[in-house]
């Protein structure tokens, strides 16, 4: 069930691409939904977000990221119109309560709230991104030169989950094979079940650390200078995708320094759409980001392109 949030090689296009591009990529989409407060721009990046993930094969995988991020818009969009009084249409005048006063909802704090939610949704389907598009062994690969024994750690630190998980259910279906029922007895008895499961967990991990430990000494870890060998080259395809990135945080800034992109809750909120020019800023911005996925349709079915990039 886990094995579909972390990364799997697929062979896609949007898989194939330059670990530093992808950063840079990842990190445009997170800068432009810290700083977009409209609820239209805000919208047009999760639906972005949702076309490059169908595009890596991850709607699966997003259906468990969007099932944590539900949950907290819901809380967000609950608690923002009970704790906050800036707005001024008010919707529902409520009781008196201690120490939060009197429970006057307004229309703005609903709609501050649900833009937050959104926000929020955008900021977790980007790390969903992340976790279908690039490899995290080829990203800290990419820092190793500079910072080796950090990036050993941090890989470590990364691979932990997804490997216990895996051994766990590896585990788990051995002791099936011998006869444990771990669905059926009474809760002591599925806790001592599942606590025999841990101990041949915890023995499983040891023995894997002795192994790393082998392996690194067999390497000749820490003996000298670390080498480097790094396949990871820019094609145009990376370039492609560099330009759009670095050209969509232009417009963007460019935009939101003449307001399009920023969005008034308080006291009244603003029209959704003041004027044409709003339109226009999140039309060549969503363009600029769109690049990846035209190169991938490009890719798909232009022989050519395909050649070229």
């Amino acid at each position: 069930m886990f094995d579909r949030l972390f990364y799997r090689e697929k062979g896609l296009f949007l898989q194939s691409f330059h670990p530093a591009t992808v950063l840079v990529y990842l990190l445009v989409l997170l800068i432009l939904s810290l700083i977009y407060d409209h609820p239209i721009y805000l919208l047009a990046l999760l639906l972005l977000l949702a076309l490059l993930i169908r595009e890596v094969d991850g709607l699966d995988a997003w259906e468990g990221f969007l099932k944590a991020g539900v949950f907290l818009m819901l809380v967000v969009m609950m608690v923002n119109p009970l704790v906050i009084r800036a707005g001024k249409t008010i919707i529902w005048h409520g009781p008196a309560v201690p120490f939060l006063g009197k429970l006057d909802i307004s229309m703005e704090a609903v709609y501050f709230g649900a833009a937050s939610s959104l926000r929020l949704l955008v900021i977790i389907s980007i790390f969903c991104l992340y976790n279908l598009m690039i490899n995290p062994d080829r990203v800290l690969n990419l820092f190793s030169g500079v910072a080796g024994k950090s990036v050993l750690v941090i890989t470590l630190a990364t691979r932990l989950f997804p490997t216990m998980v895996r051994d766990l259910q590896r585990i788990r279906e051995v002791q099936q094979l011998r006869g444990v029922d771990f669905d059926t007895g009474s809760l002591w008895q599925r806790a001592r079940k599942y606590s025999s499961l841990y101990n041949v967990l915890l023995l499983s991990s040891l023995e894997g650390a002795m192994e790393i430990a082998e392996s690194m000494q067999a390497r000749a870890f820490g003996s000298g200078r670390r080498s480097v060998y790094s396949r990871n080259i820019l094609r145009p395809r990376d370039l492609f995708c560099l330009g759009g990135s670095l050209l969509a945080l232009l417009a963007a800034v460019w935009g939101w320094r003449y307001g399009h992109g920023r969005y008034t809750f308080y006291p009244e909120a603003d029209f959704l759409i003041k004027d044409g020019a709003t339109l226009v800023v999140l039309f060549i911005v969503l363009f600029y980001l769109s690049v990846p996925l035209l190169l991938s349709e490009g890719w798909k079915h232009c022989r050519f392109l395909k050649s070229k990039i």
